[in-house]
C-alpha cells in the first residue's frame, strides 16, 4: 500500500464504481488529499445501478465525476453477458469466478492514468483488494505495481496508485469506513451498491441486494464479522 504524499496542494483521482469498496477511498482520499476527483466507467454492467449511486455519493462529498463510456469495450464475464450464471465459474478459467471481466482493472488504470494526466494529478486511488478479493487477478499489488510502473513509463511522468484496502478484509474494510466517520458508514451503507445483479430493492443491514450472488454474500458476511468485533 501507498500512502498520500504530505503535501498540502496534493490531489488524487479515484477509480469510482459506486461500491462499497469505491465508496470507501472516495473518503479515504478526502482525508488524504487536498483536492479529489473521481472517475467512474460505463462498461455495460450487469448492476448498472451502481452508476447511478455514484453519481449520488459524489454529489453528497462535494466530489467532481466524470462516468467514461467503454460499454462493449470488455466482454468475457457475467457482469457483461447478462444472461450468464454470476454464481458460476468462469467459462475459460474455472479457477475464476464467472464475475471476472478480463482486462478491466488494466483498461481502468490506463484510462485513469490519461485522465489524471490532464489534471496535473499523480496520485490513483483504488479499491482494489487481495486479501479478501473475488479471485480477481487483477486486484493483486503486484499487478498495481507493474501498471504503476508501466503507466509512469508511458507518460514519462511519476504516477502512486494508492490501494488503501489492499491487504484488509471486508471486515477491516468496514472498520474503516466507520473510523472515517459515523457519516461516511452510512453512506456506505445505505448509497453505496455492490450486488452483481443491480438489486436496490431488498433491504439488510448491511446496505442493499440479495444473498444470490457472490458480491452480497462476501459484503454481508463482512459486515456481520465487523459487527461481532464491535467496529460497527
Amino acid at each position: 500500500m501507498l500512502y498520500p504524499p504530505q503535501t498540502p496542494a496534493a490531489s488524487a483521482l479515484v477509480l469510482f464504481s459506486g461500491g462499497q469498496d469505491s465508496t470507501t477511498c472516495l473518503f479515504w482520499a478526502l482525508e488524504h488529499f487536498e483536492n479529489v476527483r473521481a472517475l467512474a466507467f460505463d462498461y455495460g454492467q450487469k448492476h448498472a445501478v451502481e452508476l447511478e449511486q455514484a453519481r449520488h455519493i459524489a454529489e453528497q462529498a462535494g466530489v467532481p465525476l466524470h462516468v467514461m463510456d467503454v460499454a462493449g469495450t470488455l466482454r468475457g464475464s457475467a457482469l457483461t453477458e447478462h444472461d450468464k450464471d454470476m454464481n458460476a465459474a468462469h467459462e475459460q478459467n474455472e479457477d475464476l469466478p464467472a464475475s471476472f471481466v478480463p482486462g478491466r482493472n488494466a483498461l481502468f488504470l490506463s484510462y485513469a492514468a490519461s485522465h489524471a494526466y490532464l489534471h496535473d494529478i499523480h496520485d490513483l486511488v483504488g479499491g482494489m483488494c487481495e486479501t479478501d478479493y473475488s479471485g480477481y487477478p487483477d486486484c493483486r499489488r503486484a499487478f498495481i505495481d507493474s501498471m504503476q510502473v508501466s503507466l509512469g513509463l508511458a507518460l514519462d511522468a511519476p504516477l502512486r496508485i494508492h490501494t488503501p484496502l489492499m491487504y484488509l478484509t471486508k471486515a477491516e474494510t468496514w472498520k474503516l469506513a466507520a473510523d472515517l466517520g459515523a457519516d461516511v458508514l452510512e453512506v456506505v451503507r445505505r448509497d453505496s451498491h455492490t450486488d452483481y445483479n443491480g438489486d436496490r430493492s431488498t433491504w439488510n443491514e448491511w446496505g442493499y441486494g440479495r444473498l444470490d450472488n457472490p458480491a452480497s454474500e462476501l459484503r454481508a458476511k463482512g459486515y456481520q464479522e465487523a459487527k461481532a468485533n464491535g467496529w460497527v
